[in-house]
């Protein structure tokens, strides 16, 4: 069900459009929600699975995400990364995310965006948002990130910030962001801790955020960052759980 919310933040007064609350049980809604399938980039470890309740499901309230130590088609992990590609665009607004994490060496959280262009443009030109990343060996800190062709970690010029947040594998925080036509802004439980400005250039390598986005939630196992120190496989099973996901337009 979606409730038709008004909130105001920082002075701009936003009425929630879509959402999903969770308020179902079985596997995500399909006229929301799809998967990647397979296995994923950044020497990440695990297998996306689609489809399939042990690693992607909706109970008791919540969207479960759960990574597990087993053998699938030639890994050694499972996961799932959902995503609203082909069902829902967002450009501009404020999109936000209650959510607990998994924790744990090897644990690699995520809540973030791509370019709806990205099969006609790819990566990086497509330009990413990063509302959170969290590693399991550093696991009281968030991160947010952008990366653009101009802006991205594969150069050493990605731009982001983070933020110490206690416990966020045990409380359940709200990750979100305001996206204007000239910035976009990152919050964690109201508290803005990045900003990332248009440059005015009119420069698509700077900023590509004036087309739609899609939103991705996924915990991946292991990979170039999140595996740095390796995989501490006593950890599994390990579960992200989302109470909602809710996306307001400006009034």
């Amino acid at each position: 069900m979606l409730f038709f919310i008004n909130v105001t933040s920082f002075g701009q007064d936003w009425k929630l459009t879509w959402s999903d609350e969770f308020d179902y049980a079985g596997l995500p809604d399909n006229s929301k929600w799809d998967y990647m399938e397979g296995m994923a980039f950044n020497n990440e470890c695990q297998y996306y699975t689609k489809g399939r309740e042990q690693n992607a499901r909706v109970e008791n309230g919540y969207l479960v995400i759960e990574a597990i130590f087993e053998e699938f088609e030639g890994a050694k992990y499972t996961s799932a990364r959902v995503m609203t590609k082909e069902k829902k665009e967002f450009l501009y607004g404020r999109i936000e995310v209650k959510a607990k994490l998994p924790t744990g060496v090897g644990m690699w959280p995520a809540i973030w965006m791509l370019g709806s262009n990205r099969d006609e443009l790819s990566w990086p030109a497509c330009g990413e948002i990063d509302i959170m990343e969290n590693v399991g060996y550093d696991p009281d800190t968030i991160h947010a990130n952008i990366h653009t062709k101009a802006y991205n970690h594969t150069i050493g010029t990605n731009k982001g910030s983070r933020i110490k947040v206690q416990s966020p594998y045990k409380d359940f925080h709200v990750y979100a962001i305001e996206w204007f036509k000239d910035h976009l802004d990152f919050y964690v439980d109201g508290q803005k801790y990045f900003s990332f400005k248009n440059d005015g250039a009119g420069n698509n390598e700077t900023w590509p955020f004036d087309t739609p986005q899609y939103l991705i939630i996924n915990i991946a196992v292991g990979g170039d960052w999140g595996g740095k120190y390796g995989i501490d496989q006593s950890i599994f099973p390990q579960k992200m759980l989302v109470d909602y996901v809710r996306y307001y337009e400006a009034k």
